[in-house]
C-alpha cells in the first residue's frame, strides 16, 4: 500500500478542511476503529490514505457552499476511488481488494448517499472521517470551510433554511448552518459501536461550542 509521505504529496499543505492534516487524523482513527471492530487493517488503511484525493493530482477545488460548487470537489469521491485503483493495480493489488478499497471511498461521503458503506471496512472509514468533523477539530474545520469559501463566520438562518435544511437564493453557508445541515447529525449516522461511543463526547462539545457561539452574537445585537 502506499506509504504516507507518498500519500503527502497528494494533497495540499495549506487547506486546513480536506489538507494532509485531515488524512492523517482520519488513517489514525481508521485503524484505531479497525482493530476495535476487526476490520481488515490494510484495506482500511489504503481507503484512508487515498479518500479525499484528488484524481488529477492537483488540489482539488473546494467545495463552495454559498455559490458556484467545483464539480470536481463534489463528486471526489469517485474520483478518488478512480485513483486509488491505479495507485493499487501499480501495486498489484488483487482485484477483490482494490475492489474493497474502492468501495470504502465511495461511500464515506455525507452530502451522498447513493452508495452506503456495506462492509466493516468502509463503515469504519465512513466513521473515522465523520469524527474528523465534529468536536473541536470539528468546530475549527467548519470555520476553515467558511473561510475557503469565501463565506462569512455568521449570518442569519433563513426560516426556509431552518425548515427544510434548504437555503434561500444568495443565503451564505456559514459555520452555524454547516453545524445545524451535516455536523449536528453525525453522532447519529455512526455505524461501528466503537464510533458511536466516540461520537458521542465530540457531540457534545460541539454543540455546546456553537451554543456559546450564538449566545455570544445575541449579546452583540
Amino acid at each position: 500500500m502506499p506509504s504516507i509521505e507518498t500519500a503527502r504529496s497528494w494533497y495540499p499543505r495549506t487547506d486546513p478542511v480536506h489538507g494532509f492534516d485531515h488524512i492523517l487524523r482520519v488513517f489514525r482513527m481508521a485503524e484505531q476503529l479497525a482493530e476495535a471492530e476487526g476490520a481488515d487493517i490494510e484495506i482500511v488503511r489504503a481507503a484512508a490514505l487515498l479518500h479525499d484525493v484528488d484524481g488529477s493530482q492537483q488540489p482539488a477545488l473546494r467545495e463552495n457552499e454559498g455559490s458556484a460548487i467545483s464539480g470536481q470537489r463534489k463528486m471526489h469521491q469517485h474520483s478518488a476511488a478512480n485513483f486509488a485503483r491505479q495507485i493499487l493495480q501499480s501495486e498489484n493489488w488483487a482485484e477483490a481488494r482494490i475492489q474493497a478499497v474502492e468501495h470504502c471511498i465511495r461511500a464515506h461521503r455525507f452530502r451522498d448517499e447513493r452508495e452506503q458503506p456495506q462492509t466493516i471496512e468502509a463503515q469504519v472509514l465512513f466513521d473515522a472521517d465523520k469524527l474528523d468533523a465534529i468536536g473541536a477539530i470539528g468546530a475549527v474545520r467548519s470555520i476553515g470551510y467558511a473561510v475557503l469559501a469565501e463565506q462569512p463566520l455568521h449570518a442569519k438562518l433563513s426560516q426556509q433554511f431552518l425548515e427544510t435544511g434548504e437555503k434561500e437564493p444568495n443565503e451564505p453557508h456559514t459555520p452555524y448552518h454547516e453545524h445545524l445541515f451535516k455536523l449536528s447529525k453525525l453522532k447519529d449516522r455512526m455505524f461501528t459501536a466503537s464510533g458511536r461511543t466516540l461520537a458521542e463526547e465530540r457531540h457534545n462539545f460541539l454543540e455546546a461550542f456553537f451554543e456559546q457561539w450564538q449566545a455570544e452574537l445575541r449579546s452583540e445585537r
